[in-house]
Order: C-alpha cells, then structure tokens, then sequence
C-alpha cells in the first residue's frame, strides 16, 4: 500500500479549514444575522444557534481563529495521515 506524506496531508487539511472558516467570514457578512441563523440552524439538524452566534467579532479575533483552525485541522490531518501510514504497514 501507498503511505501518506504526513506533512503535506496536515498542510492540505490546514487550509481546506481555513478554507471553511473563511466561507463562514463570508457567508456572516453577506447574510446578515438572521441568515447565518438559518444556515447553521439546517446544518446542525435544527438546533438553535441565535443565541450564540455573534456578529460584532474585531478583525484581530477573526484573524486569532482562522489561525487556530489551521492549527487544528493540520493536525487533524497530520494525525490521520500517521494513523494510515501505521495501518497500512500492517
């Protein structure tokens, strides 16, 4: 079996959620208040999400998060890529 390069798989995974933080970026300010509602209410089978959804973030925070969730999601990926390397030496 192939193996995954572990670096690569984190760095792809890194910005496809940055990629994803930056659709929310958008999608709040294109939408408005009761958009992002909506939307994040159909996506999580209806719970309701207006009383924590926060519109008024400083750019410095937004910037801190997309940041984070690059962290977060290149190890994610870097962690499933050594979880099938592992595997598949088995």
């Amino acid at each position: 079996m192939n193996i995954i390069n572990i670096k690569r798989f984190g760095l792809a995974s890194g910005l496809t959620g940055a990629l994803l933080y930056l659709g929310c970026v958008i999608l709040m300010v294109t939408v408005g208040h009761d958009g992002t509602v909506k939307f994040f209410n159909s996506l999580l089978h209806g719970l309701d999400t207006s009383s924590f959804i926060r519109m008024q973030v400083p750019w410095w925070e937004g910037l801190i998060g997309i940041v984070e969730t690059f962290i977060v999601s290149w190890l994610v990926g870097a962690s499933i890529a050594v979880f099938y390397n592992i595997s598949a030496k088995k």
